[in-house]
């Protein structure tokens, strides 16, 4: 297993066709990723129904199912993170198995981020190895090209406020405006370290 995806970095990624895409950035392919117990659950009743629709939740749980689940982190790291506001048990599970296992994890929850950047032993545990879906966006954007990215996740614009900034029918530059995201997430969630393609990606 080399990539752990949250719930809502999955759904995204997926409902724009470019899951397999992000993950063959770092060289890894479905079969390697790694995915919350509860995500096909949560397809098929919630909020997650309601977003994104009957039918296409139908398709992500399918996707969903090919997806191994990650292996139960240990007490060790776990237990740092259940008692923090922001962070619900299923990021702390993610945050807590990437950072025993060396792993890199893809999150799209920016609360749950904040929340972590404080907690004693993780910016350094996961230095370079928290993905966030503006970075994953970069680099999709030069390895696809951008119009390539334009279409394909189009689907997401109603979902997601960057997307709809960022890739708008009056934007010519959305990998521009997509760093400029980046950066400033970036600025805020000092001390971690994001991955960044244009840097080399994790160690």
């Amino acid at each position: 297993m080399k990539l752990l995806v949250d719930v809502d970095a999955f759904c995204k990624l997926q409902v724009a066709g470019l899951l397999s895409d992000a993950a063959g950035l770092v060289a890894a392919r479905i079969d390697d990723c790694g995915r919350l117990p509860a995500l096909p659950h949560m397809l098929r009743r919630g909020k997650l129904r309601k977003q994104f629709g009957g039918d296409v939740c139908e398709v992500l749980i399918s996707v969903a199912e090919a997806v191994p689940v990650i292996p139960q982190p240990s007490d060790t790291w776990l237990d740092k993170l259940i008692p923090i506001e922001g962070i619900d048990v299923g990021e702390a599970q993610l945050f807590a198995a990437a950072a025993e296992g060396s792993l890199l994890v893809v999150s799209g929850d920016k609360r749950a981020l904040r929340a972590l950047k404080d907690v004693e032993g993780f910016a350094g545990a996961l230095a370079g190895r928290i993905v966030v879906l503006e970075a994953v966006l970069v680099a999709l954007c030069d390895h696809l090209g951008a119009d390539a990215v334009r279409d394909r996740i189009a689907p997401l614009a109603a979902a997601d406020k960057m997307v709809q900034v960022c890739f708008s029918i009056g934007n010519p530059s959305p990998r521009e405006a997509l760093i400029s995201y980046y950066q400033s997430l970036a600025a805020e969630l000092d001390p971690l370290v994001l991955w960044d393609a244009r840097a080399g990606g994790a160690p």
